[in-house]
């Protein structure tokens, strides 16, 4: 590893070879608390958020815990490289900071910057690598709802506002089968259900029963959250059970492992230069609500297969129209930026920024995080190893970094 980075630093120190290369570090905040002197151990499936091991655990996933692959493409379709790195002051809480500040203060594996297919920015650190794969925590619910798109279009799922049961008919009868899919994917399914990541909450029980040895299915393990607190679409409140069921729906409509049909319909059609990977339940289905995982570039491909509206390559990998419903909600809707009790609001799994020009985000715990900007072809990519699972401050200084960035980088709307 130090020969490669006094390599890449050579590289970057010669005229001839001064474009936004990647660069990595061995090192990062609080290396030590990550577990630096063991190398970054990755740990097991019970200690894979305790802070020792989440540098290796969250680039390697897939190994603490069973996974399907999702196949790269035959070809990688290439990226440009800026002819010098991206320069970038930002300003937070009143103070003004560069990139590389950002980098020095945070917990962040992975920062790829790249504007309509050039890379201005590419980091690692902790000993991380372009090869390893960063799990996406919920950033795959947004992976979840554009398949759930083709499958729309291909006519496997009739309409999104057929009811679950249509297509998981283990929960005919009840409130969650009830439950059409619009709702799900608005995060306004009305089932009762807790998420605040504090071991003992519903998440925790979903997760324990999914990943159980000799558990009856996903289905089952979801039909113990079947109390209905309001009526389908009308209230937002942020459950992993939406997105679990969006996936037994997904996988029984289309009759293919998510894995198989995201490698054919969208991973192999962008290009990507690496294998990717999706974990699975005791049971060998997808677990939905997270833990799809793939290199920093590739994640910047599908960011930047949203920011061009479904499109690559001259052809439409994903319907433009369901591409534009999922990322835009009306000012008036209960899903808009600031009526959902957040300051993003909600499209179909995926956050929409606030503010006049249309953004949206990827967004997982402990500060996975994809920001794009259609207009601009702007895609941040952010990996991390936040200790604190949601609400920490840092978030928004990452926002602070991205408004600059658009300002900068970004015409006017």
């Amino acid at each position: 590893m130090v020969a490669r980075i006094a390599a890449v630093l050579a590289l970057l120190a010669s005229p001839a070879f001064a474009e936004a290369l990647p660069v990595f570090s061995d090192t990062g905040p609080d290396a030590a608390a990550f577990g630096a002197a063991e190398g970054y151990p990755a740990g097991t499936r019970a200690t894979l958020s305790q802070q020792r091991h989440m540098v290796g655990a969250y680039s390697h996933y897939d190994q603490v815990l069973t996974s399907r692959p999702v196949a790269r493409a035959a070809a990688a379709s290439p990226f440009g490289r800026a002819e010098s790195e991206l320069a970038l002051t930002y300003t937070h809480l009143g103070q003004p900071h560069t990139l590389a500040d950002y980098l020095d203060r945070h917990p962040t594996t992975g920062l790829l910057i790249e504007r309509d297919g050039t890379i201005l920015y590419e980091h690692y650190r902790y000993a991380r690598t372009d090869r390893d794969r960063f799990t996406s925590q919920s950033m795959a619910k947004t992976v979840l709802a554009m398949l759930v798109g083709i499958a729309v279009a291909e006519g496997k799922i009739r309409s999104i506002d057929d009811s679950a049961s249509i297509y998981v008919p283990e929960l005919a009868g009840t409130q969650l089968g009830r439950t059409p899919i619009r709702a799900l994917l608005h995060m306004a399914s009305g089932i009762a259900f807790t998420e605040v990541y504090n071991g003992r909450d519903d998440m925790a029980r979903l997760a324990h029963g999914l990943f159980r040895p000799g558990n009856a299915g996903a289905a089952t393990v979801l039909s113990q959250f079947d109390t209905r607190v309001a009526e389908p679409g009308t209230v937002w409140h942020y459950a992993g059970l939406n997105s679990e069921l969006l996936g037994l729906v997904l996988t029984n409509a289309t009759r293919m492992q998510i894995a198989d049909y995201l490698a054919t319909r969208i991973w192999q059609r962008i290009g990507t230069e690496a294998d990717a990977s999706w974990v699975v339940d005791a049971t060998g289905q997808e677990v939905a609500y997270c833990c799809f995982n793939a290199t920093l570039r590739d994640w910047a491909r599908f960011g930047m297969l949203l920011a061009q509206d479904g499109a690559w390559g001259g052809a439409q990998v994903i319907p433009r129209q369901w591409v534009l419903d999922a990322t835009t909600v009306p000012a008036d809707s209960f899903l808009a930026p600031g009526k959902t009790g957040r300051t993003r609001g909600y499209g179909y799994q995926v956050w929409i920024q606030p503010g006049p020009r249309r953004q949206f985000a990827l967004i997982g715990v402990h500060g996975q995080t994809i920001l794009i900007d259609p207009a601009a072809r702007l895609v941040l990519v952010h990996t991390a190893v936040r200790p604190k699972a949601a609400g920490d401050p840092m978030s928004a200084e990452l926002v602070s970094l991205w408004n600059a960035l658009v300002a900068q980088e970004a015409p006017s709307p």
